[in-house]
């Protein structure tokens, strides 16, 4: 009896049964991935979903007691009330969108800073300046600082990162992966107030007034912590390139790679002198705000002489982007790349229209959000999850861990931080806060998931653009190569991180500026 016919492939075609597991499982992350629609199109399938399940507990007069003790009742978006208030509101929930205002005003200021130039100087300076031994972490450090500069932060950083480590004998490959994963695992722990605070903020404060109208969550709501977590991680790395990923008999660069111009890490010297004329303006501009500030009759300060609830805080995001715009003038009009007043708008304008995808994003979130408000289904989630936490006794670290680990795994397919809190806070802050979880906490536990996984997931375009730059060094490099470079890095800051909250939790240290962790 004859043996079977093997199967026959293309020669070009790879053999899966001999693909590595962390390859195969890439691949299966990446097709479940593509199958989903975009965020904006997600949102209004959600919507759909939610209406018909509005529908369903309306008919069935489901109902819950809120926390002030009145009764509440599943309302009908199939109904002619829903089609009504749908239509009418939805330029209202547009316009009203809590992270709407804030954020296009910090992004103006931002982008002048950006696009003077001033950002990428800054991280230049921040990995050059550094001896051999200190340059994992400084790498490391500037990938949590340069989160200010957005998705540009990968653009700018991540092949700095190679010439770097290049710079100071090291294997530019390593460079790649930690300039990439500080910047993709640690994505929300900036000691920098960034354009996502602004929109976490919004989010969190929308899902919080559920329960309490009267909420507002600042931008600078989880500063202290993030500070420190910036701090943190980039010591995890430090440690784990230097324990685990330098060992790797892998990180040798092809014979013909290209020789970079390691020239690219230093200053022209108008950059130079943009850059330290910045640095005074900084250091005058802080000057002053503190001693503006200070005086217990400011107009800064709110009643009673108060700094966490002022007009300080809460014009929080129009400081940050003053403050920005100021620098990137200042830098750019010394460097060269700003010569005239005219170009600031400009600058402003390109700035808005690098957020013309996210503010389409927005308006479908908007509205899923003010159909989920309206229905009151967020309102019998929370109060039902909230109840049963408490029946069941629960204790809250380990209720944080079970939220840290769907929003993990939801993370790897939704790359989106902003979608997926939009998706997770209408339910997770209601319930946390009717267990008294201020909002403040439950986003910064959200901070640790919409990080750890996102330099291991191929979901993330960056990923791809990393993959890219570590190319440039070794082509035969794939999917499975930087994930496996990244995989143990990730862990580790998720591990750590996670550390950090629970014990930041339980000291009870304030999460920012009026914002108690408990």
């Amino acid at each position: 009896m004859s043996a079977p016919a093997e199967p026959t492939r293309a020669p070009d075609e790879p053999d899966t049964q001999q693909l590595p597991r962390l390859v195969r499982a890439m691949a299966v992350v990446e097709r479940v991935g593509n199958a989903l629609p975009h965020p904006f199109w997600l949102f209004w399938v959600l919507s759909a979903i939610l209406a018909v399940i509005s529908a369903g507990l309306a008919a069935a007069g489901v109902s819950v007691i809120a926390p002030d003790g009145e009764p509440v009742a599943v309302r009908n978006l199939l109904s002619g009330d829903g089609l009504a208030m749908a239509v009418s509101s939805m330029i209202d929930n547009f316009a009203e969108f809590p992270p709407m205002a804030t954020i296009v005003t910090v992004i103006m200021g931002v982008a002048v800073a950006e696009r003077s130039g001033l950002l990428a100087a800054a991280m230049r300076v921040g990995v050059a300046r550094v001896p051999a031994s200190l340059v994992v972490f400084a790498v490391a450090f500037a990938g949590t600082v340069a989160h200010v500069a957005s998705a540009a932060a990968y653009v700018i950083l991540v092949p700095l990162g190679g010439l770097a480590f290049r710079a100071v004998g090291r294997s530019p490959i390593l460079g790649i992966v930690v300039a990439y994963t500080a910047i993709a695992s640690g994505y929300d722990a900036s000691p920098v107030p960034t354009p996502n605070d602004a929109i976490f903020a919004g989010i969190t404060t929308a899902a919080a007034r559920i329960v309490d109208p009267a909420v507002t969550v600042s931008p600078v709501s989880n500063w202290f912590f993030n500070i420190a977590s910036s701090l943190v991680l980039a010591l995890v790395i430090t440690l784990m390139t230097r324990l685990v990923l330098a060992k790797r008999p892998d990180l040798d660069v092809d014979p013909d790679a290209p020789d970079d111009d390691l020239g690219r890490l230093s200053l022209e010297p108008a950059e130079r002198a943009g850059l330290h004329r910045a640095g005074w303006v900084l250091l005058g501009a802080l000057v002053l705000l503190t001693a503006a500030v200070l005086p217990s009759w400011s107009p800064l300060r709110g009643e009673a002489g108060g700094i966490v609830e002022s007009p300080l805080i809460e014009g929080i995001g129009a400081v940050i982007a003053l403050l920005f715009g100021t620098l990137g003038i200042v830098y750019g009009r010394r460097a060269g790349t700003i010569t005239a007043a005219a170009d600031v708008p400009k600058l402003m304008a390109d700035g808005i229209r690098q957020m013309a995808p996210v503010l389409a994003l927005f308006f479908a979130i908007a509205q899923f959000l003010a159909y989920f408000d309206w229905s009151h289904v967020g309102d019998v989630l929370a109060v039902v999850a909230a109840d049963a936490l408490r029946t069941t006794g629960i204790p809250i670290p380990v209720v944080f861990l079970m939220v840290l680990a769907v929003l993990t795994v939801v993370n790897v397919m939704v790359t989106s931080g902003s979608a997926m809190w939009s998706i997770a806070a209408p339910v997770i802050v209601p319930m946390l806060m009717l267990v008294d979880v201020p909002p403040e906490t439950t986003q910064a536990l959200f901070r640790i998931a919409d990080s750890g996984s996102t330099a291991v997931t191929p979901m993330s375009p960056y990923f791809v653009m990393a993959l890219g730059f570590l190319q440039r060094y070794r082509r035969s490099a794939g999917i499975g190569t930087l994930a496996s470079y990244t995989l143990p890095l990730a862990i580790a800051m998720t591990l750590v991180w996670t550390a950090l909250f629970l014990a930041w939790w339980m000291l009870g240290i304030p999460l920012g500026p009026g914002a108690p962790v408990r």
